[in-house]
């Protein structure tokens, strides 16, 4: 026959790994929920990721933070690569030149974009914009005109 303390002390431990089952069973249930929720994010990140990527392929250029701003990038002038991926400011600059008799210097664009040609930083950031790119030819003599 058993002695009763060692009996005693069986049924003591026993009681200790039920309880510890029951916590490791709770814990087990919270982690597999957890996974579930994380497995359910992951998803949802995807098909975000995916629209995204669809809406600024749609949109033309890539758009990145700059600063804390998001700034859309101006794409080189390449074969494939359309003026609608142009930013809409990019665009009125190359409508404008287009629309002028002949090669239009800066501040004829700025006057053509209704900007104040008065204030010399209105038409500073015009003078590169899309001959720094390829999208509009800057003559010798500064004028632009508009790439066929």
């Amino acid at each position: 026959m058993m002695d009763p303390e060692v009996l005693e002390r069986i049924a003591a431990r026993r009681a200790e790994l039920d309880v510890l089952e029951e916590q490791l069973v709770k814990q087990l249930s919270e982690v597999r929920g957890e996974r579930d929720e994380l497995a359910v994010a992951e998803r949802v990140w995807q098909r975000m990721s995916e629209q995204v990527a669809v809406e600024r392929a749609e949109a033309g250029s890539p758009v990145v933070q700059v600063a804390g701003r998001v700034v859309r990038l101006v794409p080189d002038r390449a074969p494939g690569v359309a003026e609608s991926g142009l930013p809409e400011e990019y665009q009125r600059i190359l409508t404008a030149v287009r629309q002028a008799a002949g090669p239009v210097a800066t501040r004829q664009i700025g006057e053509m974009l209704g900007l104040d040609t008065g204030v010399r930083g209105r038409l500073e950031p015009l003078r590169g914009k899309l001959a720094d790119r390829g999208w509009l030819h800057k003559r010798p003599n500064g004028k632009f005109t508009a790439r066929p």
